[in-house]
């Protein structure tokens, strides 16, 4: 996807997700629709939230195929990201060390730790079919959608 059509789907999502988003709804209804709004614009493999409960990220709302359940504080690009917190884009992820392939349809991977007034409550994890297929613009955009993510809900 070329910058300026990057960036018109962006300003898509965030004009969306600013109706979308019910603060008087459960956090799982935000999530789904958080999802949902991401793997229609963008149209991405997979995109999901993983939500930390002890010293694992369980799979929460998301859209694609079925996808590993659990993942380990450290562990693959999700668990790396959460124990950095922070944003991690992986152009090829057969080239990461310890990636988790929950499917072989995988070749790269964006991951955006979900974090609230200084605490990390999940992440938010895109894969693609094409390697490459994210950058710094996704980076910038993604961490200002989830910021707008409430987690005082859960």
């Amino acid at each position: 996807m070329n910058p300026n059509s990057k960036l018109n789907a962006y300003t898509e999502i965030h004009t969306k997700w600013s109706v979308l988003q019910d603060p008087q709804s459960p956090w799982y209804s935000d999530l789904s629709n958080a999802s949902a709004l991401l793997y229609q614009v963008l149209k991405p493999w997979w995109v999901g939230f993983y939500l930390i409960e002890g010293a694992n990220l369980h799979l929460g709302p998301f859209q694609g195929p079925t996808a590993c359940t659990r993942i380990p504080e450290g562990k693959g690009v999700c668990g790396t990201a959460w124990l950095k917190r922070e944003s991690i884009v992986v152009p090829n992820v057969h080239e990461f060390p310890g990636h988790i392939a929950c499917s072989d349809q995988s070749n790269s991977e964006i991951v955006i730790p979900l974090i609230s007034s200084g605490e990390i409550w999940g992440v938010l994890d895109i894969d693609s079919v094409h390697y490459d297929a994210f950058d710094a613009i996704d980076v910038i955009e993604l961490e200002k959608f989830c910021a707008s993510l409430n987690p005082h809900k859960l």
